[in-house]
């Protein structure tokens, strides 16, 4: 293997090691399903493929510009964690108490494309699927990436890896989702409403716990300034 293919590869295998933990793919077929079971099938193909171009923009554009974006409006990271963590928090709040019998295919099929579109950004893309665990770690990365010391590495061969490594992972994020319909019908009327309920409360909790993890970086800080 060649020195450029070689560091290609461990460029590669960084970005999507970094990315893959965080965003599980597998993992967000019970929230896809939780918000799209009144849509129908060919609906939720449409959201499963705008969901991973949606990431793919919005991971490549935290890696490259998201750490100039919060530097120049002066936002830190846990502030990015509190904010996305209550939007996380909210959708699954009126997901608990979302009344099953009113999702009816009838009712998805008034959502137009462009309706489709909207959702897909917001809030399945961002905050659900890319949230601020998701952009802390892209921005990371991307500060890694664009540190090296070569112009080779640092414009060509790290750029090229990234788009790969990101580009994987969308189109596992599109396969898992577009295959989570039939997950849904194993389960049933009844098992439906179960698991749509419990995925919803797994979810309230995972935004409170992002809050916690921001607000703990907001506030650690002031405590240790407060030991000295």
């Amino acid at each position: 293997m060649s020195p450029m293919l070689s560091l290609f590869a461990s460029k590669f295998l960084f970005v999507a090691a970094a990315l893959l933990p965080i965003i599980n793919p597998p993992g967000l077929v019970p929230f896809f399903i939780s918000m799209t079971s009144h849509n129908s099938q060919v609906q939720r193909a449409f959201l499963a493929r705008r969901i991973a171009i949606y990431c793919f923009l919005l991971l490549l554009g935290s890696m490259y510009i998201g750490g100039f974006v919060l530097s120049f409006f002066g936002v830190s990271l846990p502030v990015v964690q509190i904010s996305g963590g209550l939007l996380i928090t909210i959708a699954a709040w009126r997901m608990l108490n979302d009344n099953p019998a009113e999702n009816t295919p009838g009712v998805a099929e008034l959502e137009n494309r462009e309706t489709l579109k909207q959702r897909a950004f917001y809030p399945l893309t961002f905050p659900m699927t890319v949230g601020p665990g998701s952009i802390s770690v892209a921005i990371t990365v991307g500060a890694s990436l664009t540190s090296s010391g070569k112009a080779l590495v640092k414009f060509t061969v790290a750029p090229l890896a990234a788009v790969a490594a990101v580009s994987v992972t969308c189109l596992l994020i599109w396969w898992c989702l577009l295959h989570a319909d039939k997950f849904l019908r194993y389960l049933g009327q009844t098992g439906a409403v179960v698991f749509l309920r419990l995925t919803a409360f797994i979810l309230l909790c995972l935004g409170v716990q992002i809050i916690w993890e921001g607000f703990s970086g907001l506030v650690e800080p002031l405590l240790h300034g407060i030991g000295k």
